[in-house]
């Protein structure tokens, strides 16, 4: 039987460990926190308040929330459907597909909005035809919506191959000699097994999407009052001097993104016990 860990002898070299993990992810996680916070208090309330109820700090605000919830809907929907077909199905290229779609993991947001950029932009790959349309994606909210769905893409589709390549396809089996179609087995053992690692994706693609900054950037423009999110706000309250809203905004960004790592926790704890 393992050890317990109250019964591990602290000797100097565990407590010397113990005091650098903590003074490394104290430096670099609550110290921004804890000034960013007092920067923000020093602002004083009433200007806060007011900063951060203007027309274009609440509509930036609101466009960050709609792209989060558009992005939980889609990815909750189409992670699901893929990681069914990544893990569930075989067919040639699955391989090379399986490993693009952790490409928004690795290349820079940046970047992203730049390809976009050659695809939907004014000389783009696309644009006669979207013209003829009458539709537009760069610096409208189109674009915020792609590359919100881009950098996010992944969180729910690995959350949930993760645990179905754990279950293997036993109980799907069992439910389909027992005459369930696809959607019936689906909807009462599938979803049912995979519903915390669905939960857990979907809150981590909120809290990814609401810190999107250099997609949204690069294919919004981050036009006030139109295509401005959160974290766009922030960069040109910055630029323009307002630091109160700046910093406003950012402490709410803080608290939404501290949240949701209490909501992870809670979903761990209850994983655990299911």
């Amino acid at each position: 039987m393992p050890r317990s860990v109250a019964l591990v002898k602290w000797t100097w070299p565990r407590v010397a460990l113990l005091a650098a993990v903590l003074v490394y992810l104290g430096g670099l996680l609550v110290l921004p926190l804890g000034a960013l916070a007092t920067q923000t208090a020093g602002s004083g309330f009433a200007s806060l308040l007011s900063d951060l109820s203007s027309p274009d700090a609440l509509h930036a605000l609101f466009v960050s929330l709609v792209l989060a919830a558009i992005a939980a809907v889609v990815n909750g929907v189409v992670g699901v459907a893929a990681a069914i077909v990544f893990v569930r199905h075989r067919f040639v290229g699955r391989r090379v597909l399986d490993a693009v779609a952790d490409m928004p993991l690795t290349v820079s947001p940046v970047m992203v909005g730049l390809a976009f950029l050659l695809i939907f932009g004014r000389d783009g790959y696309l644009a006669p035809m979207l013209e003829i349309l009458d539709f537009k994606v760069t610096f409208a909210f189109a674009g915020l919506v792609i590359a919100t769905l881009f950098v996010t893409l992944p969180f729910t589709l690995r959350e949930v191959s993760y645990v179905l390549e754990e279950l293997g396809t036993e109980e799907e089996e069992a439910a389909a000699i027992l005459g369930g179609s696809a959607w019936q087995t689906f909807r009462l053992v599938t979803l049912p097994n995979i519903r915390h690692a669905l939960a857990y994706g979907i809150t981590l693609t909120v809290a990814r999407s609401l810190g999107e900054f250099g997609a949204v950037l690069i294919l919004g423009g981050a036009i006030s009052g139109k295509t401005q999110t959160a974290t766009t706000f922030i960069n040109v309250a910055m630029e323009e001097r307002r630091e109160p809203a700046a910093y406003g905004m950012a402490l709410v960004l803080a608290v939404a993104s501290i949240a949701l790592l209490l909501v992870l926790e809670a979903l761990k704890k209850v994983k655990e016990k299911a």
